[in-house]
């Protein structure tokens, strides 16, 4: 058996040496960076924006009605519906996506013509009468939980009968849940569906 050189035992003492290293510094940047920056962010987080940290959650009645971030189903005459979702079922939080149609696909152009015709049914509209592109077609996301202002109002007719009010006190609630541009000038004014309609509900 060969008996150990110089060089080769310095060899291995330098590798031992590398690994215990190697080993304090992923040890070192597991618990800084897996364990003190989480808590700090978060700690920083429930003292700044709690309401946001947490989910945005919409209490009502002390119980969680949805979150403010996120879109959800709403299908009765009585309320405002919301964009449609291809994530799951619909609305999916853990399926998130878009149905990955492009504009050439048959099955999406047949999808579209549907909801109009739905759409323009369910709101009384005329057969030709233009529909907002939010309301037959799905976000990238699929969770949107926001509509056009133009789509809002267009069903307040239909909202307005099946609670027995006036158009124009349905028009009103919507223009109180218009959320402005953001920063003034990005994107467009939007209605958060969940909050408008808790609003008719006379929840908020």
């Amino acid at each position: 058996m060969k008996n150990l050189t110089f060089e080769s035992f310095y060899s291995i003492k330098r590798i031992r040496k590398e690994l215990y290293t190697a080993l304090a510094a992923t040890c070192f940047l597991a618990i800084l960076l897996g364990g003190v920056y989480p808590l700090i962010v978060w700690g920083l987080a429930q003292g700044l924006f709690p309401e946001k940290a947490n989910g945005s959650l919409v209490l009502r009645n002390g119980q969680v009605a949805g979150s403010s971030l996120i879109g959800q189903a709403f299908s009765g005459a009585a309320y405002i519906h919301p964009r449609p979702s291809a994530a799951g079922e619909g609305y999916d939080g853990v399926q998130s996506g878009g149905s990955n149609r492009g504009p050439t696909s048959r099955k999406l152009a047949e999808t579209v013509q549907e909801r109009v015709k739905r759409y323009r049914e369910e709101n009384g509209l005329a057969a030709d009468a233009p529909v907002p592109a939010d309301a037959v077609t799905a976000s990238g996301s699929g969770l949107d939980p926001h509509i056009s202002r133009e789509n809002a109002f267009l069903q307040a007719h239909r909202v307005a009968v099946a609670r027995g009010l006036t158009e124009d006190a349905v028009r009103r609630k919507i223009e109180s849940a218009t959320e402005n541009r953001e920063l003034g000038f990005l994107g467009e004014p939007r209605v958060n569906v969940l909050l408008l309609n808790l609003a008719l509900d006379g929840k908020l």
